[in-house]
């Protein structure tokens, strides 16, 4: 669990956590450097070191409910039926009325302002990492790549919900000072070579990190293992890029890094499949709770298509990952005709204590299945997909072969991952990938409430008035 002393808790606030006062604030990028009056005493305080590490650690956690219950909504693989809140089905669902537009000062518009306050914390942390005096140059060397991972992270988020509208990369001192825009493609570039840095950061940072890390790191909390989780990240970057213009370079690069990471090919029971790294919650004074829990969350709903979708055993059952990940629910429809009935929910994450992945072995294996089927080895990636199917799903092998189309193969791959990487926020984002969002069920067709799939979600407005009326990159793309 991500837990700290209140006397802990009151240094993060001005060492690296008190930027989560200013997520209070209006949704843009212009905010005051919250962590200036600190850099300087946290240079020479071990300690200081620490608590800073633990809040770039726990503001990260902090914006991993919120995006995958928004991209879920997106992606139809979920709804959040509050009763008395449309808004947070119209929002997502039917956007600005008959415009087929995400209304940019509404509720669809997360991901963005928490992975700046974490990058502003983590840019400062480099600094103060860098001009340290209790730090060794290996020691250095370890808490730059862990940096720069955190940092490439939060960029992919960004990146992975705007899309085509590409993102604020450059941190400048001073904080007020605009940055500008660069697009999908130069983004992609710098994450992976952000990746590739803090990974050289890694190799040269020694046996362990001048600090520790929470429990979801276990088994990857050393220079040398957490370079394992880096390289698996950047593998899937890399694909995202692949599928963005990257081309045959990006998907070679997505094989490379799948080969350092902590990949298991031989993976066939769950513990296997499900191993990897984690966010931890708690219920303990200074933690917080798993926001997705079947325990807290009763308007977290399921998309009814998952139960019509589900692929089925040889005994006529449903799979295995559709037996274990959902539940019945009393029966909910979205409010004042928003949404269309469900009545079933997610068992994912029983308790407020359950652990939300960040990354697993069976994404890992999944991903491999898409390099080896944009590579040509269509023998190797219907392996992978047979592998999940019946060590995941309980099925029986495919009846894909080398002489089926490379679309049927995806279509199949595409499945797989839906049922395996279920509330994990991944089936809108690779559903854009492969230009396939208009295969996405559309609840409402007709009428005022007529529901859409949007493409990317839209710059905040508070981003726009910020960069209302410049020009060229310091211009906000999309912005009226």
């Amino acid at each position: 669990m991500i837990q700290t002393s209140a006397k802990s808790r009151s240094v993060i606030a001005l060492a690296a956590g008190c930027v989560l006062l200013a997520s209070c604030n209006a949704d843009r990028l212009d905010i005051t450097n919250p962590n200036s009056p600190t850099v300087a005493g946290a240079s020479g305080d071990p300690q200081a070191i620490q608590l800073f590490v633990t809040g770039l650690l726990r503001q990260n956690r902090n914006t991993r409910v919120g995006f995958i219950t928004s991209t879920g909504r997106f992606g139809r693989e979920l709804y959040i039926y509050t009763p008395q809140e449309g808004r947070n089905t119209s929002a997502y669902l039917i956007g600005l009325s008959g415009q087929n537009k995400i209304d940019p000062s509404g509720f669809a518009i997360e991901n963005w302002a928490g992975p700046y306050f974490n990058l502003r914390d983590i840019f400062n942390f480099k600094k103060t990492v860098a001009g340290s005096a209790a730090l060794s140059a290996t020691e250095k060397s370890a808490a730059q790549g862990l940096a720069k991972t955190l940092e490439a992270i939060e960029l992919l988020t960004i990146i992975s919900t705007r899309d085509s509208i590409g993102l604020v990369i450059d941190q400048n001192v001073d904080a007020t000072v605009l940055a500008p825009f660069v697009t999908r493609d130069s983004a992609y570039k710098y994450i992976l070579a952000q990746f590739a840095s803090a990974a050289t950061d890694l190799a040269a940072g020694g046996p362990a990190f001048p600090f520790t890390m929470h429990t979801g790191f276990t088994g990857f909390n050393t220079p040398a293992t957490f370079a394992q989780f880096n390289r698996a990240m950047s593998a899937r970057a890399a694909a995202y890029y692949a599928t963005s213009g990257g081309g045959a370079t990006a998907w070679q690069r997505a094989l490379t890094d799948l080969n350092a990471s902590f990949i298991n090919a031989a993976a066939t029971t769950r513990a296997a499949l499900d191993a990897g790294v984690v966010l931890p919650y708690s219920a303990a004074t200074g933690d917080a709770i798993n926001g997705l829990s079947v325990t807290n969350n009763t308007d977290l709903y399921a998309h009814e298509s998952f139960n019509t979708d589900a692929p089925l055993k040889a005994d006529g059952t449903k799979d295995n990952r559709f037996l274990a990940k959902i539940g019945s629910r009393p029966a909910r429809s979205g409010p004042q005709g928003l949404g269309i009935q469900s009545t079933i929910g997610f068992q994912i994450h029983p308790t407020t204590a359950s652990t939300i992945p960040i990354i697993r072995n069976e994404e890992l294996l999944l991903l491999r299945a898409e390099v080896l089927l944009a590579t040509g080895d269509k023998a190797g990636s219907i392996a992978i997909i047979n592998q999940i199917r019946v060590n995941s799903g309980g099925l029986a092998p495919s009846t894909l072969t080398t002489a089926s189309a490379d679309a049927t193969v995806l279509t199949e791959l595409l499945l797989q991952k839906r049922y395996s990487l279920m509330l994990e926020g991944h089936r809108w984002i690779d559903m854009r990938r492969y230009n396939r969002l208009d295969q996405l069920p559309i609840d409402i067709t007709s009428g005022t409430n007529r529901h859409f799939v949007a493409r990317v979600q839209p710059l905040p407005t508070a981003e726009c008035l910020t960069r209302a009326g410049k020009t060229g990159n310091l211009a906000g793309p999309g912005c009226p």
